[in-house]
C-alpha cells in the first residue's frame, strides 16, 4: 500500500528501527549523506548500500554493495536513486523481503515509480513515495522506537 497520509507515515517511522539506505553517498554535500547522518542522530540503525563504495565505512557504518549483502534484519529500504533505478531496487527488496524482514520501501523526494509501487504493494510491502524522512520526522513530531532505549527481556 502506498502510504501518503500523515498518520500512517508517522506510524511507519515510529515502528522502524533499521534502515538500508540505497544510494548512500560518502560526499558530505549530497542529500543522501545528510539524511543518513540525520537518521543516525535520531537513533536509527542505518546500513549504507552503495556498490561503488562497498567495503568502506560511511559515518562509522560498513557499506555493502546491495541488499543481498545487508545483514538483517532491515525494517525499511530508503531509496536515494533515480526513479527508473528505483524499480530494480524494489524488485531486490521484494526478493530479500523474507530474509531481511523488510516491511516498507521509502522513495525519496522526486523519486516516483508507480509500477514499482504496485509490485511492492502486491508483495505486501508498505511504500512511501516522493517524501523525505528528514523532513517528515520533525514535521510529524515522530517519536521513534529507534531513539527509545531497548528493554531487556525478563
Amino acid at each position: 500500500m502506498i502510504l501518503q497520509d500523515d498518520l500512517t507515515i508517522k506510524a511507519l517511522l515510529e515502528n522502524t528501527r533499521r534502515i538500508a539506505m540505497v544510494g548512500a553517498s560518502p560526499k558530505p554535500w549530497r542529500d543522501s549523506h545528510k539524511v543518513m547522518a540525520f537518521l543516525l542522530q535520531q537513533g536509527f540503525e542505518v546500513v549504507p548500500v552503495n556498490p561503488s563504495f562497498a567495503g568502506h565505512e560511511l559515518l562509522g557504518r560498513n557499506v555493502v554493495a546491495d541488499l543481498s549483502a545487508c545483514p538483517g534484519p532491515i525494517d525499511m529500504v530508503d531509496i536515494f536513486r533515480n526513479s527508473d533505478a528505483a524499480g530494480l531496487i524494489v524488485d531486490e527488496a521484494i526478493d530479500q523481503k523474507a530474509r531481511l524482514g523488510i516491511t516498507a520501501i521509502w522513495m525519496q523526494l522526486g523519486i516516483i515509480n508507480q509500477k514499482a509501487a504496485e509490485r511492492a504493494h502486491l508483495a505486501g510491502l508498505n511504500l512511501v513515495m516522493d517524501r523525505c524522512p528528514k523532513i517528515e520526522i520533525p514535521r510529524l513530531a515522530v517519536e521513534t522506537k529507534a531513539s527509545m532505549p531497548l528493554v531487556a527481556a525478563q
